[in-house]
């Protein structure tokens, strides 16, 4: 049988066993959950199953405890692998847990916080829209969670799972400063001082943060200068890297602990490309956060493509953001990694998209002119070795290589590319 077939088998069993059996299968279903690809997850994990789940729910023939179990586990598989799940939200399961968040948090006195922790973990983590009302319940309870102390690994993983659910709210949910800057601001100051989270949760938490910032450009103040992002995110993907063989080639399985490492490292990735998109600030960490990005890029290579498209996102994103310095670029060595990967054989369409972008907006800065004196002889001197640079890698050949698949590759990735030449090229 294969495992989708193990899956569901276990789960028509759940109805006729005692509830301590069903605990017992239900670990084995999470524990095939966690080996599944998306195609397998979504298999299995639909609508029906999840309508079923409500109806066993309602007969009282499965327990919100072992329910909860199954949820939990499903909606961290889910958000790990970036899984895009549309059944909970329309299904009979989703519509009663929500009833009940909300029963719950008006309780008083009988409130049952282990109870509503729970439901909402299972609400974020398996869903993909969330009502304001609902997240102004879910996120202070997620956050208390967030800042417990206690260090046993069972704690530890519920805090996880807690700041992993606030991570998956994405920038399109405005929330009030006063819903979560403080203890966002303090569950990070303490894992700076005492290292008390784990990786994924210390980076979920840095993710939770930097969303807010697309609708609250105050947050910048706080994330530079009060919990130093580029520096934190510096040193993660540097040590994260060297727990990483990325000698191994493609085709080999890394062993788990090493892809739970690569996927954090994407995640690192991610959320320093939509910090260089949005933050205003000049930030002197940025070259350290740079030349680590470049550090990943390099180490990837040609036996992780996947990383190095990752690498391209935040690299382009500097480029754009004019608060990042042109001699920032050159330091952090983001030029030359860029030159060097659109000269590589294994160079793909993505890539490349991403490439053009990165170089038509370094272009577009290098054309630009200073009214102050002082800023226009230094930003003469930084065009210059910016220029030496590029020529000397073969810039010019290699942009007029690539001209040709100019509108192709604007059209396939809609990445606003710029169809002429002249327009990537700046005479020295």
């Amino acid at each position: 049988m294969t495992k989708t077939e193990q899956f569901s088998k276990l789960f028509c069993e759940l109805e006729h066993c005692r509830e301590d059996e069903q605990v017992w299968k239900i670990d084995e279903m999470n524990e095939m959950m966690d080996e599944m690809d998306e195609e397998e997850f979504l298999t299995v994990f639909t609508k029906e199953l999840l309508n079923q789940m409500g109806k066993m729910i309602e007969e009282k023939t499965l327990s919100w405890g072992n329910a909860i179990l199954l949820l939990k586990q499903a909606g961290y598989c889910k958000m790990l692998r970036h899984i895009y799940d549309f059944a909970f939200y329309p299904s009979l399961l989703g519509k009663r847990m929500k009833e009940m968040i909300f029963n719950e948090n008006e309780k008083n006195e009988e409130k049952n916080e282990k109870l509503l922790t729970d439901l909402c973990v299972c609400y974020i983590s398996l869903n993909f829209h969330f009502e304001p009302e609902l997240l102004n319940i879910c996120v202070p309870c997620l956050l208390n969670v967030a800042l417990s102390k206690e260090e046993t690994d069972e704690v530890q993983k519920e805090v996880e799972m807690a700041l992993l659910c606030l991570s998956c709210i994405d920038d399109r949910y405005i929330l009030r400063q006063e819903l979560h800057l403080n203890k966002t601001k303090e569950s990070i100051l303490y894992h700076q001082e005492h290292r008390n989270l784990t990786k994924l949760a210390y980076q979920s938490a840095w993710q939770f943060l930097i969303n807010r910032l697309h609708k609250d450009m105050s947050l910048d103040k706080v994330i530079i200068n009060e919990l130093h992002f580029g520096r934190e995110a510096a040193r993660e993907l540097e040590e994260l890297s060297r727990n990483v063989d990325w000698n191994r080639k493609k085709e080999e399985e890394m062993n788990k602990e090493e892809a739970n490492e690569v996927l954090i490292i994407e995640r690192w990735l991610e959320t320093s490309g939509y910090y260089f998109l949005r933050c205003k600030l000049e930030n002197e960490e940025n070259v350290a956060l740079l030349k680590n990005i470049v550090q990943v890029y390099r180490a990837a290579g040609d036996n992780n493509r996947d990383i190095s498209s990752e690498c391209t996102f935040p690299l382009r994103n500097a480029a754009e953001n004019r608060v990042v310095k042109d001699e920032d670029l050159l330091k952090g060595d983001a030029i030359d990694a860029i030159l060097e990967e659109m000269q590589r054989p294994t160079l793909n369409d993505f890539i490349a998209h991403d490439s053009l972008i990165f170089f038509m907006n370094v272009s577009i800065r290098l054309k630009e002119e200073d009214d102050d004196e002082k800023e226009k002889v230094k930003r003469k001197a930084t065009k210059r070795k910016v220029l030496e640079k590029m020529e000397e890698e073969g810039y010019e050949d290699t942009i007029t290589n690539f001209h040709e698949m100019f509108e192709f590759l604007d059209k396939k990735y809609y990445g606003n590319l710029s169809l002429s030449i002249s327009d990537y090229l700046v005479n020295v």
